[in-house]
């Protein structure tokens, strides 16, 4: 993850346009995350210009992985507090994960149990055309 800010020539800091091509997170985004608690406050330039460090590249990328799993923000930002207030937090913020996880692959087995429902129906579908296609050369 920090070799990718590497490959684009930064070593220490990037700019928020950086960061944003890095992780493909957008810089609307990523302000929003700082805007709300998720991301650490990012130190500036002398110009007042965000400059992320590299291993915030990491941090954004586990938020990026939560967020497509369907964590809600709130959930996130308490992640992202527990996170700061240091190692006194790991169980809480395991079980924090651990809640999570089990939420995630509940909603993966009603997905799956969607598919198999779609899988059905269109295999229902796929024999209905070609009946009516076999009745319609037949008729002809």
């Amino acid at each position: 993850m920090v070799d990718q800010a590497k490959e684009i020539g930064v070593t220490e800091r990037l700019s928020v346009a950086q960061m944003s091509e890095v992780t493909g997170v957008s810089s609307h985004t990523l302000r929003y995350y700082e805007r709300a608690g998720l991301i650490s406050r990012i130190p500036r330039t002398s110009g007042n210009q965000r400059r992320y460090r590299t291993s915030d590249v990491e941090w954004v990328r586990f938020l990026q992985r939560l967020r497509a799993t369907g964590m809600r923000i709130a959930q996130m930002r308490e992640y992202a507090a527990l996170r700061a207030a240091g190692d006194a937090t790991v169980g809480q913020r395991l079980e924090l994960l651990n809640e999570h996880h089990s939420a995630l692959r509940e909603h993966i087995a009603t997905l799956h149990s969607h598919e198999r429902e779609l899988r059905r129906k269109i295999e229902i579908y796929q024999e209905l055309k070609a009946t009516n296609e076999r009745d319609q050369h037949g008729s002809e």
